[in-house]
């Protein structure tokens, strides 16, 4: 048997979004749905995600790449997290939760849906749910077991 997971699910509670605008709101995003660590200054997903969500149509991985560095520059963010490989490596990390996707050379937010649908859609749905009963098919063979 393999010790490593065939899926992973980090999700988080925080207060209730009051007044949370802009970056915040989608490093909030980010930090709840296990994108992003707590306190951790490599948070380059936040632009990434951010970049997307504003987006009219689907972006090329270095238009991306371009509003990142735009917007770590409005926020006055350091400029790291911002190469080519690693803005790659965090739109997979958003399509492998189902929230982008990739048509062609371009991606966006998934479906043009709205994050509420897909997290119901895809995550709490789908991907949660078959975690939670692969976790029940354990407890049940202990169950069985003791």
């Amino acid at each position: 048997m393999r010790e490593t997971p065939l899926a992973e699910l980090t999700l988080r509670k925080y207060e209730k979004p009051y007044d949370v605008r802009g970056r915040e709101l989608v490093k909030k995003i980010c930090l709840s749905l296990g994108l992003l660590q707590p306190g951790d200054s490599r948070d380059v997903i936040v632009d990434v995600f951010d970049a997307l969500l504003r987006a009219k149509d689907g972006m090329s991985s270095e238009k991306i790449e371009a509003r990142v560095k735009e917007s770590r520059k409005l926020a006055k963010v350091q400029m790291k997290g911002i190469a080519p490989s690693n803005i790659r490596r965090q739109l997979k990390r958003l399509r492998d939760l189902y929230l982008v996707e990739k048509q062609g050379n371009t991606y966006r937010i998934a479906e043009n849906a709205k994050l509420l649908d897909l997290f119901e859609e895809k995550i709490e749905r789908f991907y949660l749910a078959t975690i939670l009963e692969r976790i029940k098919e354990y407890l049940r063979l202990m169950d069985q077991l003791r």
